[in-house]
């Protein structure tokens, strides 16, 4: 296989290799791609000192520069996106027309809307003080950025989930560190070719190829200033654990176990459509597939039977395929996680209405697979099962579907299906996770705006949009005041003072006639006529009487 791009590591700008390999497999044909260089963990740590060099310039950029180069990433990106599509379909199984729908598309969508909206969302924000004494001030907030963040990303969107993450650490005047999944390294080496094609100066993007073990030199680093990682609960667990040994900040997009609820009133084909769709979409290899479906009994059936007749309908094939819906699972342990979520529950009583086994021949296949006559004691009605099943259960009201769908240790993302906004509105209200939508699921990634995270056990913190921007700058309050002589709460505390701070206190809290009171009173003491200003007192004069 040729490919136009290193098979090793970029430091600086700067092709390393190191003393070991990976091997990189297409889940189609079980071939091997390609042998990869890795690093190992001192290696590594020469990517954070390339970071760290680079941060002190990187942070003094402008806005506008930065704009410029996620625009000129942008410009890569569109330039390569049918190679990066085909190299995703050849690494993850995901189908060409899919790869472009789901990783290329929230990818320059995302680049997109910070070289656009930059300024607006970072510049300094001015906030005008409450307290009525510290009204002379002129204070604002500034975002400034952190430091080196090491980026640490999963194989199912190898485009979508690091672009992403990327793009807003560097937009926020950071440096990165970026361990791509080894499952998926060509994709990630293709990414940095790209960082590297758009001008981005040495040491701002750095990206490792390294192995599980030697991802730790990463997380042990003091010079690393914030962890971003994508993954499974348990890894996570373990990240956070070790970042936190030396008080390093973790923003953790971790597992779901996703729900939808659906009402009697939904509308039957768009449901359908929806439930397949969020459901079966890269093999169900996403964190915010649907994995759960409560419905109410009303509608059970008639929704059953379109789900699998949309099933029944897929085409499911070699991913290179024009027609291809969809293709093998990435890797071979995860199709026998979702092997043997199934063969469980079918043990236990579950009914497979389509698929339900492990295919005969080459690739990791595994079928569309609907099952009914679920409990809540099956792991595939408990655990991340993160493959293309579809379990559906029959409730007997809102209420009952609403609190099932809440009573589980994940909180990604949910979705609630309905006609009825009374009901919409309730659904959104009630449904917990991070993200809600209703009649729709998944595609909020897509929206560079929306934040993006979970609750519980599906992770810390949000990505995306103003809200992920925060995870990665020092919130930093600023105040600038120029006063002549000393502010009234300085030196000396005497009699005076105190019979100042007395009334000042109901002069500025209470209301009525114990407010008029204490302002008389307040008026009588000397700090008051000495250390007041008094011109910006009667400016704001509003906020003694809010």
């Amino acid at each position: 296989m040729e490919l136009a791009f290193p098979l090793a590591s970029l430091i600086a700008n700067q092709e390393v290799s190191g003393p070991s390999t990976v091997t990189t497999v297409n889940p189609t044909t079980e071939e091997v791609l390609a042998e990869v260089s890795a690093l190992d963990a001192q290696e590594a740590r020469q990517a954070v000192e390339a970071a760290s060099r680079a941060f002190p310039s990187w942070s003094q950029t402008s806005l506008a520069q930065r704009q410029r180069l996620l625009a000129s990433w942008l410009s890569v990106l569109l330039e390569q996106s049918e190679e990066l599509a085909r190299l995703v379909a050849l690494e993850t199984g995901k189908p060409l027309t899919e790869a472009l729908l789901v990783d290329i598309f929230p990818a320059c969508e995302a680049l997109s809307y910070l070289a656009r909206h930059l300024p607006a969302l970072l510049q300094p924000r001015p906030t005008p003080p409450e307290q009525i004494l510290f009204a002379h001030w002129r204070a604002a907030y500034r975002f400034e950025p952190l430091g080196v963040v090491a980026v640490i990303t999963p194989w199912n969107y190898p485009v979508a989930i690091p672009v992403v993450e990327i793009a807003q650490a560097v937009a926020c005047g950071n440096t990165v560190v970026f361990k791509p999944a080894t499952a998926t390294v060509l994709v990630g080496l293709a990414l940095a070719d790209t960082l590297r094609k758009a001008g981005f100066p040495p040491g701002v993007v750095n990206t490792v190829v390294l192995r599980g073990a030697d991802t730790t030199a990463l997380l042990d680093d003091p010079r690393v200033t914030k962890v971003l990682f994508t993954g499974s609960v348990e890894v996570g667990k373990q990240v956070a654990q070790r970042a936190a040994s030396r008080l390093c900040p973790v923003q953790l997009e971790l597992g779901g176990k996703d729900a939808a609820v659906v009402a009697a009133d939904a509308d039957l084909e768009h449901t359908a459509q929806g439930l397949v769709w969020g459901a079966m979409q890269n093999s169900g290899q996403t964190c915010a597939s649907i994995e759960r479906v409560y419905v109410e009994k009303p509608f059970f059936e008639p929704l059953v039977a379109r789900v699998v007749e949309l099933v029944n309908a897929l085409k499911v094939g070699d991913p290179l395929w024009p027609d291809t819906d969809m293709g093998p699972m990435t890797t071979l342990e995860q199709r026998q996680v979702v092997a043997s979520h199934v063969q469980q529950a079918l043990e236990q009583g579950a009914k497979a209405l389509t698929g339900g086994f492990v295919p005969p021949g080459k690739g990791y296949f595994y079928p569309p697979t609907v099952l009914v006559d679920v409990t809540d004691d099956m792991a595939v009605m408990r655990e991340e099962t993160f493959g293309p099943v579809l379990p559906i259960m029959p409730v007997d009201s809102l209420d009952e579907g609403i609190a099932r769908a809440n009573a589980s240790r994940f909180g990604l993302t949910a979705s609630g299906w309905t006609r009825s906004r009374k009901k919409a509105a309730r659904l959104m209200r009630e449904l917990a996770a991070g993200v809600v939508t209703i009649n729709e699921h998944v595609a909020t990634f897509a929206e560079p705006s929306a934040s993006w995270g979970g609750i519980k056990d599906s992770g810390i913190g949000r990505s995306h949009g103003f809200f992920g921007l925060l995870e990665l700058v020092n919130i930093k309050y600023v105040a600038e005041s120029y006063p002549k002589g000393a502010s009234p709460w300085y030196y000396p505390y005497d009699e005076d003072k105190r019979a100042f701070l007395k009334a000042a206190l109901p002069a500025l809290y209470a209301r009525g006639r114990v407010k008029l009171s204490a302002l008389r009173t307040l008026a009588r003491t000397q700090t008051f006529w000495a250390r007041v200003r008094k011109t910006s007192l009667l400016a704001h004069w509003p906020k003694l009487f809010r």
